[in-house]
């Protein structure tokens, strides 16, 4: 199976990475590793025999985990920070307008589907509680995140 990267290759994850219950003298859920951290390649396999992953240490925090492949790009390729990610729960930080007739007032809660790092800026995928089974591309200047919307 080819593979994208060789071992010793720099690394950067996409999403952060979270005890799946295998990780030694981590609880599950526990980060493990934060998005956008860069690592050195060290090994590499497959599982089911179609995935290929990685086993990259993580320097900075000491740690050596198995990411897919789809969850790392080159440490040189471009690379847009963002606060969210997906599952995470957001608020609306202004008014959305929908066109006249609909619109996502300030406050509403919603989730992110997923993050889109295409331009200079993240666009985030998002599901609102008050739009069932509209999903909308917001911008991160148009969100809180709910833990700090509670404390304001």
């Amino acid at each position: 199976m080819p593979t994208r990267f060789e071992i010793g290759d720099s690394v950067r994850v996409t999403r952060n990475v979270r005890d799946d219950g295998t990780y030694p003298g981590a609880d599950v859920g526990e980060l493990l590793v934060r998005r956008g951290s860069v690592g050195t390649l060290i090994d590499m396999g497959t599982f089911l025999q179609d995935q290929i992953i990685y086993t990259v240490h993580f320097l900075e925090v000491d740690r050596i985990v198995g990411c897919r492949e789809e969850e790392v790009i080159g440490a040189d390729e471009p690379w847009i920070p963002s606060i969210y990610e997906s599952r995470d729960r957001v608020v609306a930080a202004k008014i959305l307008a929908l066109g006249k007739d609909h619109s996502v007032p300030l406050g509403a809660i919603g989730e992110v589907l997923r993050v889109i790092r295409d331009g200079e800026a993240p666009i985030y995928h998002i599901h609102f509680d008050c739009l069932p089974g509209r999903t909308l591309a917001v911008p991160e200047s148009a969100l809180i995140s709910l833990r700090e919307a509670h404390h304001v």
